[in-house]
């Protein structure tokens, strides 16, 4: 018998498909979370372990140090008849002689180092992540509701430990450039010459530029406006733009007028160069790896806190980690750096 729907004159032959799909699965997918980025800079930074989470850097005794350590002038001669001497960028140098005579007396030398090097302490990234017990027991499939929990909690403390690598007043790469190694862009935007004269100054074995992806577009536009478009490699299974063979990182923890996100078109912004490793004396990142209860990725730790009177777990999330500038030569800036110059080309 065909049946007609009370307060309608439409005939129904067959199930609805919205009544239907009642007893149909669907597929779902876990939380998604636009803020998480590919953090190039940490994948990027070598990773030195530490331990005790100190790292001590070592230095060459430098001219200024010399001075305020010792009332005898500079450059005077010493007992052995050699001076104290100094290259360029301040280190002492050791005593040598190039082409001695047959019978000459050899310099008596050593390496001084400073007498009060420089510690680095591993900073870190702490939270507590809570979650209903009857939540995790019962509404647990077909996504675990703990995992997923912890997923996001680490991404946010991994985008975080990418800005105060960049940011941070103590030992972000921004707040960490010798001034010798500052410079100004010519006009406003980021264009070949400026990157060059950057080059230049961090030009023993530059490892990777860091900039706001904005930053890599407008240096994109010079280039293309002066006829020499940038070639593109790929690595880590995705395209880099190059400059001179050296790849240009995108990393959106370099601000446009404080911002990651830019309210306007326009605005300023800083472009990185940095030499990385401590074999060349460059920029490296600190952690230490093997901690307890260490989940996630190195020198990460996730602890059980226990259960409180309202049935919610209780975990502790804490991250450890820092950065060195081993050489004030390992790390340079662009500063100034112009996003919002657009050009017609038509």
């Amino acid at each position: 018998m065909i049946h007609l729907e009370q307060n309608s004159n439409k005939v129904q032959f067959s199930l609805k498909p919205e009544v239907a799909k009642q007893l149909s699965d669907v597929t779902i997918s876990v939380p998604m979370m636009e803020a998480i980025t590919p953090r190039w800079l940490v994948t990027f930074l070598p990773w030195v372990p530490v331990k005790s989470g100190v790292y001590r850097i070592n230095r060459v005794k430098k001219q200024c140090e010399e001075q305020e350590n010792n009332d005898q002038p500079l450059n005077e001669g010493t007992a052995n008849g050699s001076s104290h001497r100094y290259h360029e960028c301040g280190d002492k140098l050791v005593d040598l002689i190039s082409c001695p005579s047959e019978e000459s007396d050899l310099p008596l030398t050593f390496a001084d180092y400073c007498e009060e090097p420089q510690e680095i302490r591993l900073s870190r990234i702490q939270t507590i992540l809570r979650i209903n017990t009857a939540v995790s027991d019962i509404y647990n499939a077909p996504i675990n509701q703990l995992q997923q929990q912890m997923r996001l909690t680490v991404e946010a403390m991994m985008e975080q430990q990418e800005w105060e690598l960049v940011n941070n007043r103590d030992f972000g790469l921004i707040h960490s450039v010798a001034p010798k190694m500052r410079l100004s862009t010519r006009k406003g935007p980021p264009t070949p010459d400026d990157l060059d004269e950057l080059l230049s100054r961090v030009w023993k074995k530059p490892a990777f530029f860091l900039a706001h992806p904005r930053a890599i577009a407008a240096f994109g536009r010079e280039c293309t406006r002066r006829g020499v478009p940038p070639p593109t490699v790929n690595l880590f299974g995705s395209p880099f733009i190059t400059w001179r063979g050296v790849p240009l990182v995108p990393c959106d923890k370099l601000l446009i007028n404080g911002r990651s996100i830019p309210e306007t078109a326009s605005g300023t912004t800083n472009i990185l160069l940095m030499r990385v490793s401590e074999a060349e004396q460059g920029v490296i990142g600190l952690h230490q790896p093997g901690i307890p209860e260490e989940q996630y990725k190195p020198s990460l730790s996730v602890k059980f806190s226990g259960i409180d009177n309202k049935g919610i777990s209780n975990y502790v999330l804490s991250l450890y980690f820092s950065l060195a500038v081993l050489t004030d030569d390992a790390l340079g800036m662009l500063e100034n750096v112009e996003v919002g110059a657009y050009y017609d080309y038509a």
